[in-house]
């Protein structure tokens, strides 16, 4: 049955936005748990994110999932913000309560729920090195020192970014040497949280790439952020030198589950998640 007088709404916002897998992920869950609900996509230009935090509240819109560019606007303007958005600076949700909206972000709780499910990692006493220094980079690092990381160290083309997003993560945090290889050798973890995974040319000559997997080794954990291609050059070249990857459609699965339990109260039907984005998007 589709959407009728009673449906309840919830959307993604973002620009570009019409490539969201979100809508697919809420509306496959809100089908399996038999909810009235819908949830679709808004495009909403850059600098339009306070209005439209207002017309959600005044369309009693229950939720949104918040991408690109309007995470850190939307932290700025929710009513409410969680401890993590906060400390971040940025939100990936928002939660409608009688007019009331709390910024939540789930980012860093998904990446944390797929390393446990891809490669039962957990990050607790472990060393972990993130590449970048944007908002992905930021969230991966603070839930990775939340999780009990012995260090977090974050390397970036711009030391002085590093800096902040080192900052962020508090006494875990440090600046990574560029360029030295014990600096990656003896990660127990390696983040990619930058675009360039996906850089095709990059696979045939390794400039490009901050870490060049022939510094991956068997016993590592390799994660790129980036789910498409899948994989993406730079994990399949991890792969090759015995490394085990994990790719960033598990982070865009959890973090969508996490948003609906909190917009409806109810848990996720996880795995069929899993297997519409695997079917739809994870190619």
């Amino acid at each position: 049955m589709g959407p009728d007088a009673h449906t309840t709404i919830v959307g993604v916002i973002g620009q570009p936005v019409r490539h969201s897998l979100s809508p697919m992920l809420h509306n496959t869950a809100f089908a399996a748990l038999d909810l009235n609900w819908t949830s679709v996509a808004f495009e909403v230009a850059a600098g339009q994110a306070a209005a439209a935090l207002e017309g959600m509240r005044a369309l009693g819109i229950a939720g949104l999932s918040v991408t690109m560019p309007h995470k850190a606007a939307v932290a700025e303007f929710v009513d409410e913000r969680s401890a993590i958005v906060t400390a971040l600076g940025a939100a990936n949700c928002v939660v409608n309560r009688e007019g009331t909206l709390r910024g939540e972000n789930t980012d860093g709780g998904g990446f944390l729920a797929s390393l446990d499910r891809a490669a039962a990692f957990a990050p607790a006493g472990k060393r972990c090195l993130v590449i970048g220094a944007g908002g992905a980079a930021r969230a991966v690092a603070l839930a990775l020192a939340d999780a009990g990381a012995s260090s977090v160290a974050v390397l970036n083309r711009t030391a002085a970014r590093a800096a902040e997003v080192a900052a962020v993560v508090g006494a875990a945090g440090r600046v990574a040497q560029a360029g030295d290889p014990a600096e990656v050798g003896q990660a127990d973890l390696v983040v990619n949280a930058t675009p360039v995974g996906m850089n095709e040319a990059a696979a045939a000559d390794g400039s490009d790439w901050l870490v060049p997997p022939m510094l991956l080794h068997q016993g590592q954990v390799v994660v790129d952020l980036v789910y498409a291609p899948r994989p993406t050059p730079w994990l399949a070249a991890a792969g090759a030198v015995g490394a085990t990857t994990v790719d960033g459609l598990g982070m865009l699965v959890h973090q969508a589950a996490a948003q609906l339990e909190l917009w409806t109260g109810l848990p996720a039907p996880v795995d069929l998640m899993w297997q519409a984005a695997v079917a739809h998007g994870g190619v």
